[in-house]
């Protein structure tokens, strides 16, 4: 049995305590939250990594790890994510749960404390952070940002919201840009960390077998030198209404690949998990694209041999539906034409019952599986705090059941072309 709680320790940081006894660990997760901006994306992506090197009490990775190794070799790893235009940067922890432990004593609250000085108690050199952990980390991350050019897929899948988004601040990469992060010193990292200390929303998260009391006592302790302030940053998470364009924005690149990668990118027509649309459209892109058995699939990839692969993803938070495919070259304009009349397809109703039936008992059974992982819940329960709902995914799972087709159709007919994305070969390659 899963019982959650959210519960505000102090002025703008809240707890969701999932108390359950199905898992041998305890999770834990502290989480800042803070606006989705180029000029400071990279910083709140340095600054976990910054962190996760040493405290005033651990000052570098030896110790931190026979820290860890005390509490049953527990284990912290740094978190940044995208959550619609807010970004989330922190640490995920998992320890052994206190019901397992040898003699019967407790982890949560060392744990608790471990997370706590992570994120308060940093290592400091000359009263700002150490030069060697900025330069070390700041190269590491400048060599992800480089590295998200060598999946192809995920590239063009990062181009189509750069370009779909472009002065939009989901159009940001969660990383940053290398331009920025180059530029990032010891000190003005250091004052970044402080305003964000500051000013960021956090968001505390536990699922384990303690009560939620302990639970809340281990983390309002362990995170009590939080600056006070009533105006911490809320995320904002209305849908702007987008004109619909005339003509979809086109946009083609040239690399050294040999498979082509087509992108496209829809407006959800207002619709995001906010609304009370929003099963209709999960579902709707579970038929177009976002299964085994949808249209895109079953379609374009198996009749028609259009793709190596074609899937669809909802971007929940922002609104927006995401077309991922792989494709020969010259094939671009029958793929493109016909993952479009996929979707016509969707807006006229034509769904079968097994596509139907199929794409609902997809969608219920993935909510589901939710509860059998934490870091899944863990992330879940993140965008419901970003988005400001607080429905589980059983409840979600209860208003599946009852979408119908018209519903899926509507949903659909909602959607708006907006970017098509095609990264090709270079010409002679």
């Amino acid at each position: 049995m899963i019982h959650v709680t959210h519960t505000e320790l102090m002025p703008g940081v809240r707890l969701t305590a999932v108390h359950t006894t199905k898992f041998k660990s305890s999770y834990f997760g502290v989480t800042l939250l803070t606006a989705l901006e180029r000029e400071t994306a990279g910083d709140n992506a340095l600054l976990c990594s910054v962190l996760r090197r040493g405290t005033q009490a651990h000052p570098d990775m030896q110790s931190l790890a026979s820290a860890l190794d005390d509490l049953y070799g527990g284990a912290i790893e740094t978190q940044i994510v995208k959550k619609g235009e807010t970004q989330c940067v922190g640490f995920a922890a998992s320890f052994l749960d206190d019901a397992y432990t040898l003699n019967g004593e407790s982890i949560l609250e060392p744990a608790a404390r471990l997370l706590g000085e992570l994120l308060l108690q940093p290592h400091t050199v000359d009263g700002v952070f150490s030069a060697e952990y900025v330069e070390s980390e700041r190269a590491n991350l400048i060599d992800r940002i480089r590295a998200q050019r060598n999946d192809k897929r995920q590239y063009a899948m990062y181009r189509l919201g750069q370009e779909m988004c472009r002065g939009e601040a989901f159009g940001v990469d969660k990383l940053g840009d290398e331009t920025c992060v180059s530029k990032i010193t010891p000190t003005s990292l250091w004052q970044r960390y402080q305003t964000l200390l500051s000013t960021a929303g956090v968001e505390l998260y536990y699922c384990g077998s303690a009560e939620v009391e302990s639970v809340e006592n281990a983390l309002r302790a362990a995170f009590s030198a939080l600056p006070i302030n009533n105006q911490r940053y809320k995320p904002v998470c209305e849908v702007c209404a987008h004109p619909a364009r005339e003509t979809p924005n086109i946009v083609e690149e040239s690399l050294d690949v040999t498979q082509g990668k087509l992108a496209i990118g829809f407006r959800t027509g207002g619709i995001s998990v906010r609304d009370g649309d929003f099963p209709a459209l999960l579902l709707m892109n579970a038929v177009f694209g976002g299964t085994s058995m949808s249209k895109l699939f079953m379609n374009v990839r198996e009749k028609l041999s259009l793709c190596y692969f074609a899937s669809s993803a909802l971007e929940r938070i922002k609104g927006l539906m995401l077309v991922s495919s792989g494709i020969e070259f010259e094939k671009y304009q029958q793929a493109r034409d016909e993952i479009l009349a996929q979707l016509e397809a969707c807006r006229r109703g034509e769904i079968t019952v097994d596509e139907m039936e199929g794409a609902r008992r997809i969608v219920i059974t993935a909510l589901q599986t939710t509860l059998d992982s934490q870091p899944r819940m863990a992330d879940y329960w993140l965008g419901q705090a970003v988005a400001g709902q607080e429905d589980g995914p059983e409840e979600l799972a209860g208003h599946i059941e009852h979408v119908t087709v018209e519903q899926v159709a509507r949903a659909a007919q909602k959607a708006e072309l907006d970017t098509i994305y095609f990264l090709k070969g270079k010409e002679g390659a």
